[in-house]
């Protein structure tokens, strides 16, 4: 098994690629705390999940733009499992609008959420990392933070930000044996999709630019996240890779 007796926290944990990744850490052997904000019930049945295979799990509601919830996961993780040694930053949300009418709020939650959120988390594990000699951390970015979106600037932003502080966390952290990646997903069959009023025009949308024309999986996604946190990627720090159909090529 690729992670075996390793310890791993996962936000966003309770659905989508956060949920895909916990499980298929679980199968390679990895514990696994796993984070919600308000999916209490789901993320109950996926720790359940990752018990039932024989795994130590736990699941932890917080809000990942709260610098003291992250003090407050890291330290409950480190009790429960004894170390961590894998940090998966996924949580995050959009808030749309074009430039001429985003709301400060719009434009400040999502920084908060998907930029700060993740400097919250990897602030309370770096220290870990480095005194360990080890640690992997997977950054989950977008497609779009790489190309921009239309009335998506703040999104866009945010996973364009992701991107530069993965490589700057590379350099930073590499001598100490950590290793720093991001992921880009395309379009993937989230709930985030599946509850779009707007999903059939989205996928039609997309399937121009997929080049296998097929909608992506959150377990495609996982694949590449599991890969990334184990020690098969030993030699690779400071990428981003896209998992995206070939949508953005």
């Amino acid at each position: 098994m690729l992670l075996e007796g390793k310890n791993a926290i996962v936000s966003g944990g309770s659905q989508g690629i956060g949920a895909a990744a916990s499980l298929d850490f679980a199968r390679e052997g990895a514990n696994v705390c796993l984070l919600f904000r308000k999916h209490e019930d789901e993320a109950k049945k996926f720790e359940n999940e990752i018990r039932e295979m024989g795994r130590k799990a736990i699941s932890v509601q917080c809000d990942i733009s709260s610098f003291a919830d992250a003090e407050r996961v890291v330290k409950t993780a480190v009790d429960e499992f004894g170390s961590v040694d894998i940090l998966v930053n996924n949580a995050g949300m959009n808030w749309d609008g074009v430039c001429w009418k985003m709301t400060e709020e719009q434009w400040d939650r999502v920084i908060e959420v998907n930029l700060k959120g993740y400097f919250n988390f990897v602030r309370q594990v770096a220290p870990l990392f480095k005194e360990q000699k080890y640690g992997k951390i997977i950054n989950v970015t977008s497609i779009n933070g790489m190309r921009g979106k239309f009335g998506q600037s703040n999104y866009s932003a945010s996973k364009a930000g992701i991107i530069g502080y993965t490589k700057a966390l590379a350099k930073e952290l590499g001598a100490f044996g950590v290793n720093v990646n991001a992921v880009a997903p395309g379009l993937i069959e989230t709930a985030m999709l599946k509850d779009s009023d707007a999903r059939d025009k989205i996928i039609g949308l997309a399937m121009n630019e997929i080049v296998l024309k097929r909608v992506g999986l959150p377990e495609d996604v996982a694949n590449v996240i599991t890969f990334l946190a184990s020690d098969k990627s030993r030699h690779v720090t400071g990428e981003v890779i896209k998992v995206d159909g070939g949508q953005y090529i």
